[in-house]
């Protein structure tokens, strides 16, 4: 009988603090590796770096568009230089104009 108290007395003074120590060490393994731990906290702060690169990319990609498209406006452009360089880039003149040839390595621009 006394065997059996010593063993159910071991047992109340076994159990409470083995199940303190098992949900610490589960608690402390999910605060470093779990879904929302350090770790993920880390990557987390990774990927918001990264996402704030790639917006200030887009930003700057952005700018550089919308002062490409107002200077399409017919208001910024000059209708002489416009059918200048229309004509250059495709290499036309019109009938009534003289045309001077320049060698390979003589570029006007």
């Amino acid at each position: 009988m006394q065997i059996g108290r010593m063993i159910r007395r071991a047992i109340r003074m076994v159990i409470p603090p083995a199940l303190f120590i098992g949900l610490t060490a589960y608690f402390g393994w999910n605060v470093m590796q779990g879904d929302h731990g350090l770790q993920s906290y880390k990557a987390q702060l990774q990927l918001l770096a990264e996402a704030r690169a790639a917006q200030q990319d887009a930003m700057a990609e952005q700018q550089v568009w919308v002062r490409r498209v107002r200077g399409l406006k017919e208001s910024a452009l000059d209708s002489d230089t416009l059918d200048e360089r229309a004509r250059a880039m495709l290499n036309l003149s019109r009938p009534d104009e003289l045309v001077v040839p320049y060698g390979a390595h003589e570029h006007l621009y």
